[in-house]
Protein backbone atom coordinates (compact mmCIF):
# COMPACT_ATOMS: atom_id res chain seq x y z
CA UNK A 1 0.00 0.00 0.00
CA UNK A 2 1.42 3.13 -0.74
CA UNK A 3 2.38 5.43 1.34
CA UNK A 4 0.24 8.24 0.14
CA UNK A 5 -3.33 8.02 -2.11
CA UNK A 6 -3.66 8.86 -5.85
CA UNK A 7 -5.69 11.93 -4.94
CA UNK A 8 -4.35 15.36 -6.64
CA UNK A 9 -4.25 16.16 -2.62
CA UNK A 10 -1.64 13.58 -1.80
CA UNK A 11 -3.85 12.97 1.66
CA UNK A 12 -1.62 10.26 3.28
CA UNK A 13 -3.52 6.70 3.46
CA UNK A 14 -3.35 5.52 7.07
CA UNK A 15 -1.72 1.95 7.07
CA UNK A 16 -3.21 0.68 10.17
CA UNK A 17 -6.66 0.65 8.63
CA UNK A 18 -7.91 -1.76 5.78
CA UNK A 19 -10.01 -0.61 2.83
CA UNK A 20 -13.34 -1.40 4.58
CA UNK A 21 -11.74 1.26 7.70
CA UNK A 22 -11.14 -1.56 10.31
CA UNK A 23 -8.02 -1.01 12.11
CA UNK A 24 -5.31 -4.17 11.62
CA UNK A 25 -1.73 -4.54 12.49
CA UNK A 26 0.31 -3.73 8.95
CA UNK A 27 1.90 -6.12 7.30
CA UNK A 28 5.62 -5.88 6.93
CA UNK A 29 6.51 -9.63 6.10
CA UNK A 30 7.69 -8.23 2.29
CA UNK A 31 10.00 -5.26 3.67
CA UNK A 32 13.42 -5.66 3.60
CA UNK A 33 15.01 -5.69 7.02
CA UNK A 34 17.63 -2.70 7.24
CA UNK A 35 19.48 -0.62 10.54
CA UNK A 36 16.88 1.73 11.68
CA UNK A 37 17.31 4.56 14.58
CA UNK A 38 15.04 6.59 16.23
CA UNK A 39 15.76 9.52 18.12
CA UNK A 40 12.93 11.59 20.52
CA UNK A 41 13.02 13.44 23.02
CA UNK A 42 10.67 15.66 25.32
CA UNK A 43 11.07 18.27 28.60
CA UNK A 44 9.83 17.87 31.83
CA UNK A 45 9.75 21.58 33.53
CA UNK A 46 9.71 22.29 37.25
CA UNK A 47 10.52 24.31 40.50
CA UNK A 48 14.05 25.78 40.48
CA UNK A 49 14.17 23.64 43.55
CA UNK A 50 13.15 20.68 42.47
CA UNK A 51 15.74 20.70 39.73
CA UNK A 52 18.35 21.29 42.20
CA UNK A 53 17.40 18.03 44.33
CA UNK A 54 17.68 16.41 41.37
CA UNK A 55 21.12 17.41 40.24
CA UNK A 56 22.51 17.26 44.14
CA UNK A 57 20.89 14.04 44.46
CA UNK A 58 18.77 14.74 47.33
CA UNK A 59 15.57 13.26 46.17
CA UNK A 60 13.93 10.95 49.53
CA UNK A 61 13.24 8.17 46.80
CA UNK A 62 17.26 7.94 45.43
CA UNK A 63 18.70 8.38 41.86
CA UNK A 64 15.82 10.40 39.85
CA UNK A 65 17.53 9.88 36.30
CA UNK A 66 19.16 6.89 36.80
CA UNK A 67 15.43 5.54 37.77
CA UNK A 68 14.22 7.07 34.73
CA UNK A 69 17.05 6.15 32.83
CA UNK A 70 15.92 2.56 33.44
CA UNK A 71 12.03 3.04 33.26
CA UNK A 72 12.30 4.43 29.75
CA UNK A 73 14.60 1.58 28.44
CA UNK A 74 12.30 -0.81 30.33
CA UNK A 75 9.14 1.10 28.21
CA UNK A 76 10.95 1.16 24.67
CA UNK A 77 11.20 -2.42 25.23
CA UNK A 78 7.08 -3.14 26.05
CA UNK A 79 6.27 -0.67 23.24
CA UNK A 80 3.84 -2.77 21.83
CA UNK A 81 2.04 -4.42 24.30
CA UNK A 82 0.76 -0.94 25.46
CA UNK A 83 0.56 0.72 21.33
CA UNK A 84 -2.11 -1.56 19.92
CA UNK A 85 -1.09 -1.67 16.70
CA UNK A 86 2.83 -1.70 16.83
CA UNK A 87 4.88 -4.57 16.28
CA UNK A 88 7.51 -5.87 18.45
CA UNK A 89 10.59 -4.85 17.63
CA UNK A 90 14.02 -6.45 18.78
CA UNK A 91 15.56 -3.95 20.06
CA UNK A 92 19.68 -3.70 19.22
CA UNK A 93 20.25 -0.22 21.38
CA UNK A 94 18.17 2.09 23.45
CA UNK A 95 20.23 4.98 25.07
CA UNK A 96 18.61 7.32 26.84
CA UNK A 97 19.88 11.08 28.01
CA UNK A 98 19.09 13.48 30.31
CA UNK A 99 19.95 17.32 29.73
CA UNK A 100 19.45 20.09 32.63
CA UNK A 101 17.94 23.31 31.30
CA UNK A 102 16.67 26.56 32.86
CA UNK A 103 14.13 25.12 35.61
CA UNK A 104 13.79 21.74 32.81
CA UNK A 105 15.39 18.26 32.01
CA UNK A 106 15.49 17.50 28.50
CA UNK A 107 15.00 13.40 27.85
CA UNK A 108 16.71 12.65 24.84
CA UNK A 109 16.25 8.88 23.57
CA UNK A 110 17.58 7.11 20.47
CA UNK A 111 16.48 3.51 19.87
CA UNK A 112 17.86 1.11 17.16
CA UNK A 113 17.07 -2.26 15.39
CA UNK A 114 17.75 -4.16 12.48
CA UNK A 115 14.47 -5.14 11.15
CA UNK A 116 11.47 -4.31 8.84
CA UNK A 117 9.31 -1.50 10.56
CA UNK A 118 10.83 1.30 12.32
CA UNK A 119 11.58 2.40 15.98
CA UNK A 120 9.91 6.16 16.12
CA UNK A 121 7.35 4.55 18.95
CA UNK A 122 9.52 2.85 21.01
CA UNK A 123 11.82 6.09 21.61
CA UNK A 124 8.49 8.30 22.06
CA UNK A 125 7.25 5.66 24.40
CA UNK A 126 10.65 5.57 25.91
CA UNK A 127 10.73 9.55 26.78
CA UNK A 128 7.48 9.84 27.80
CA UNK A 129 8.01 7.17 30.68
CA UNK A 130 11.40 8.89 31.15
CA UNK A 131 9.84 12.04 31.79
CA UNK A 132 6.92 10.02 33.99
CA UNK A 133 9.36 8.25 36.46
CA UNK A 134 10.73 11.90 36.97
CA UNK A 135 7.49 13.19 38.04
CA UNK A 136 6.53 9.91 39.96
CA UNK A 137 9.84 10.55 41.81
CA UNK A 138 9.29 14.11 42.62
CA UNK A 139 5.59 14.94 42.79
CA UNK A 140 5.77 14.87 46.76
CA UNK A 141 7.73 18.24 46.65
CA UNK A 142 6.34 19.39 43.19
CA UNK A 143 3.18 18.26 41.68
CA UNK A 144 2.86 21.37 39.37
CA UNK A 145 5.43 19.61 36.70
CA UNK A 146 4.96 19.98 33.23
CA UNK A 147 5.60 17.75 30.75
CA UNK A 148 6.15 19.06 27.24
CA UNK A 149 7.27 19.30 23.65
CA UNK A 150 7.19 15.08 23.25
CA UNK A 151 8.20 14.81 18.97
CA UNK A 152 10.08 12.85 16.80
CA UNK A 153 13.64 14.62 16.42
CA UNK A 154 14.85 12.10 13.69
CA UNK A 155 14.22 8.54 12.20
CA UNK A 156 16.70 6.56 9.77
CA UNK A 157 16.40 3.25 7.44
CA UNK A 158 13.83 1.78 5.48
CA UNK A 159 12.62 2.52 1.97
CA UNK A 160 11.87 6.20 3.50
CA UNK A 161 15.43 6.61 4.45
CA UNK A 162 16.13 9.84 6.44
CA UNK A 163 13.65 12.07 7.91
CA UNK A 164 14.58 14.77 10.70
CA UNK A 165 12.41 17.35 12.20
CA UNK A 166 11.82 21.40 10.67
Amino acid sequence: MSAYNSAATAIPTLSHFDESGQAHMVDVAGKQDSHRIATASGTIHMQPETLAVIMNGKADKGDVLGVARIAAIMASKKTADIIPLCHPVPLTHVSVDFIPGNNCIECRVQAETIGKTGVEMEALTAVQIGLLAIYDMLKAIDRGMVISDVRLLEKKGGKSGLWQAG
